[in-house]
């Protein structure tokens, strides 16, 4: 072979046959086959670790200690070895056999024969890589094995592949600070081009863009990456680039990495990032641009895979969506809906490697159908749509769609008109959301389970490494022993040289747990929030439902319909706010006029009320928890005005004295807490109790995680304890 390399070295290709010499191509053209192989030289056959081994759609992978590897290929693929030690080899894949490349006048770095901790490392890493998908608890127990048969002194590399195996783990199950941690951890052991770009991954994934892209910079000027890395490289860039609403060079580094991909033929590549480009565009809100490169990588996704060109199918119908194309979207989701009923797998991941991220299954794409004719009034053919999307995933126990496409549903029959059928929807839907709101509580149980024994693990790791790095410190004093009997004079010196090793050790010790402690208190902190986020109280929602009763026993038509709509405004508004520990205040004002509004439709007779906000406020700059104002309005009504003989006045006031400072001042002139306190039932003094006592632990929780951000105080209005004044105030962030 011709080339510029280091030196000049011969190499040929064996084939060993595993199947017989009749097997034949298979007829699936896109039917994937596990290839396996090994690379060693000439004279003694001796293994060659470190080769990158990659195919022209986007297979990776490196020979491990032995010189081995297993890869996924198609009949037709080109599979390409690359090493700093020899020239570029490439060879088209005709049948399932083994291959052995066998370089001669190999003159690099042999592996050397395994020790049998060292057999045992790789064989550890490779089960761990094996439960990597499907049991994370079993894969970080391989990799803490992987690391204890290392020893106190271990191989830096060695070390380096485990901590970088471990980053990877946590990375695809999303729990970025401890891959960003273990990922620095393998880099400080030993550099490698693949861990620096897991870490800049990780970066990404954690939204810290500017230390993704400080990252990534560094391996631009590397130049023994190989294509398939190059051109992730420039794909993160890209990312990053988005991350940070930097369309033109987003755009910029996506074309980088298109070109190098079509220069090596890696078509998967070609595809993502053509789609990629066409995403871009769209959010920079440049249509034409946007629907070229859709148009392209629908194509190109076709001559890949039945489940690629579906990905990709959905993904310009979303484009579509967004761009309120509703025809259009609908006519890509039906042919979307045409080619998943002709695959076996029925399930598609949206994104690869992403734990529980978005799926293309027949019910959403119904859903999804009936959402975009909905959206052109097409009220009779949105329906069938949605009926059958809520079997298919009533089938499927795909509860979280089966609750949307009951909602849309519901908001269908109420657009036609058919309120009883709207009625009976949204029964099933509050149903639904009942049913969710228990699955969640559970699911978050689990996941603290999960979380406490994932920060038990790797703290068995963390161990590991204090065992080693305090082995190490043993051993640099008992060299300073050593040494004090050979030279009195250094005995100082080396003395204040263990001292300061000691403390930094000790230091760094009380760091890891700082750090594992914080991480904990802040999981608990959330899920504390999630579990109390959103309780309305139970007897306003019962109570609403019978004043909607009433108005329909009294033939009231008009007034139940005018109920019922803004009652289930309120509810969806509540349920959609949900999931944010804080929403922008003018959604919190809008809610809680609404609010008032139904409470005073029940209770006209007892009370009026007034809403201000002066000029000078700027709601739109203030963001506030999600139903914090309105229990306070609630006591209020139910608890000072309902009981008062004459009608009362609730007044809600707004104003911002400061810059970053908005205060609401709720005020009743009722009865007053402590008479109120004397009427209250048993159970009534239990619900107030229970419902008061959530707020003050998420305000405390809130002003824990985001440093005293809200304060309330409650008083009485008059000097003869008369009426309630509740004062919140909120600080700009």
């Amino acid at each position: 072979m011709k080339g510029k390399k280091i030196h000049s070295i011969h190499f040929w290709i064996v084939l060993f046959l595993v199947c017989s010499l009749g097997h034949g191509q298979p007829s699936n053209q896109f039917q994937e086959i596990l290839l396996k192989g090994s690379v060693v030289e000439e004279v003694n056959y001796a293994p060659i670790s470190g080769v990158e081994v990659s195919t022209n759609n986007g297979g990776y992978t490196i020979t491990n200690g032995l010189g081995e590897f297993e890869i996924n290929v198609r009949i037709g693929d080109e599979l390409i070895f690359q090493s700093s030690d020899f020239e570029t080899v490439r060879h088209t894949i005709i049948s399932d056999e083994d291959i052995r490349l066998v370089v001669e006048d190999y003159r690099g770095p042999i592996q050397k024969r395994k020790t049998s901790s060292d057999a045992s490392h790789v064989h550890l890493l490779d089960s761990a890589n094996q439960y990597k998908k499907i049991d994370i608890e079993k894969s970080i127990d391989f990799i803490a094995q992987s690391i204890a048969v290392l020893g106190k002194n271990p191989n830096k590399r060695l070390l380096s592949e485990s901590l970088a195996q471990l980053g990877e783990i946590y990375l695809y199950h999303q729990q970025y600070d401890l891959a960003i941690s273990n990922l620095e951890d393998a880099l400080k052991a030993n550099k490698t081009i693949k861990a620096q770009l897991l870490l800049g991954e990780a970066l990404l994934k954690d939204k810290q863009f500017v230390n993704a892209e400080r990252e990534l910079k560094e391996l631009q000027d590397q130049k023994r990456m190989v294509p398939y890395q190059r051109i992730r490289l420039y794909e993160l860039l890209g990312d990053v680039k988005k991350g940070l609403n930097q369309s033109t060079l987003a755009l910029e580094y996506y074309e980088e990495g298109l070109q190098v991909a079509k220069k090596n033929q890696v078509a998967p590549k070609i595809t993502d990032l053509t789609s990629k480009i066409a995403e871009t565009y769209a959010l920079a809100n440049r249509s034409i641009e946007a629907e070229g490169y859709f148009d392209s990588s629908l194509e190109l996704s076709k001559k890949e895979s039945p489940k690629r060109a579906i990905q990709e199918s959905e993904k310009v119908a979303d484009f579509y969506n967004r761009s309120n194309r509703y025809s259009d979207e609908i006519r890509q989701r039906k042919n979307s809906l045409s080619q998943l009923r002709d695959l076996e797998d029925k399930v598609i991941t949206r994104e690869e490697g992403i734990v529980g991220g978005d799926t293309i299954t027949s019910q959403r794409i119904n859903y999804k159908i009936g959402r975009a004719y909905a959206a052109q009034n097409k009220l009779n053919e949105a329906i069938p749509y949605l009926q059958k999307s809520i079997v298919e995933a009533d089938s499927d126990d795909d509860l979280l769609i089966k609750k949307e496409a009951t909602r849309k549903l519901s908001e269908v029959y109420e657009y036609k008109g058919d309120f009883s059928k709207a009625f009976r929807t949204y029964q099933d839907y509050v149903t639904l959301v009942d049913t969710l709101y228990v699955r969640k509580e559970q699911e978050i149980s689990r996941l603290a389970r999960l979380n406490r024994e994932i920060a038990t693990k790797q703290n068995r790791i963390s161990s590991l490494e204090q065992e080693r790095e305090l082995s190490q410190s043993k051993y640099s004093l008992a060299l300073t022993e050593q040494q004090l009997f050979e030279a009195r004079t250094k005995w100082q010196k080396w003395l204040i040289y263990s001292l300061i090793f000691g403390m930094a050790l000790l230091a760094l010790t009380a760091f890891f747990f700082y750090r594992t402690n914080k991480q904990q208190k802040l999981t608990n902190n959330l899920l504390a929030l999630k579990s109390l986020r959103s309780q309305m109280n139970p007897h306003f929602i019962f109570n609403a439902l019978n004043s909607v009763n009433n108005y329909i026993a009294k033939n009231d038509e008009r007034s139940a319909n005018r109920f019922l709509s803004e009652f289930s405004i309120l509810m969806r508004t509540v349920l959609e706010n949900s999931e944010e520990d804080f929403i922008p205040f003018s959604k919190e004002l809008e809610l809680l006029k609404l609010y008032v509004k139904l409470e005073h439709s029940r209770f006209t007779e007892k009370f009026d009320y007034s809403i201000e906000v002066d000029d000078n406020v700027r709601v739109e700059e203030f963001e506030i928890p999600p139903m914090l104002i309105q229990p306070y309005v609630e006591n209020a009504i139910w608890h000072g005005l309902r009981y008062k003989e004459e009608k009362g006045l609730l007044k809600i006031h707004v104003n911002q004295p400061s810059e970053g400072l908005m205060v609401i001042t709720i005020m009743d002139d009722g009865i007053g807490r402590r008479k109120s306190a004397a009427l209250k039932t048993q159970n009534q003094k239990k619900q107030k109790s229970k419902g008061m006592g959530n707020i003050k632990r998420r305000i405390g929780i809130l002003n824990e995680m985001y440093r005293n951000k809200v304060d309330v105080s409650i008083s009485d209005l008059t000097v003869d304890e008369t009426g309630t004044k509740v004062v919140v105030k909120l600080k700009k962030d």
